[in-house]
């Protein structure tokens, strides 16, 4: 017997022309909560204020968890205090409870608590997988966006 496995047929649109729309009940984060980043090093450049992170780097705030190889901070106005964004390369994944994404790069704007991954972007929720060029998480309401080539697997309940 056939497993019966709901595709939505690949939702296969147009190239770059299909976006989709999920819940990242799992996503959501306490954008209020302190940065959290460890790293094998750490190059500070104290002319410019620039930082980068590399090997191993991991960021957490709150629940939500950002691995990547390498990370440049962007720091605000008030020094290295407040920072910006974070932009992260090689290897992204992003964690917040069951739900996690992988992508080649990810951007995280601390400050408006948006994240997005670009480059071979994969989504899992439970047994559930999205794909797509670019991710947008609004870390604040815990929803997304999936733009490009979205494509996805639904697995019906009990399987």
């Amino acid at each position: 017997m056939l497993r019966f496995v709901t595709t939505a047929l690949f939702l296969a649109a147009a190239p770059q022309a299909m976006a989709q729309n999920v819940v990242f009940g799992g996503m959501k984060a306490d954008i209020t909560a302190p940065v959290e980043v460890a790293a094998d090093s750490l190059s500070v450049d104290q002319g410019d204020g620039s930082a980068v992170f590399t090997g191993n780097v991991v960021i957490g705030q709150g629940e939500m968890r950002l691995s990547a190889d390498r990370v440049n901070v962007e720091y605000g106005e008030g020094g290295q205090n407040r920072i910006r964004s974070l932009h992260a390369e090689g290897g992204v994944t992003l964690v917040s409870g069951a739900d996690a994404a992988e992508a080649r790069e990810a951007v995280y704007d601390v400050e408006l608590g948006n994240v997005t991954l670009t480059g071979d972007v994969v989504l899992t929720q439970g047994q559930n997988v999205l794909t797509g060029d670019r991710l947008q998480v609004n870390l604040g309401s815990g929803t997304a966006q999936v733009d490009g080539r979205v494509r996805s697997v639904l697995q019906p309940e009990g399987n």
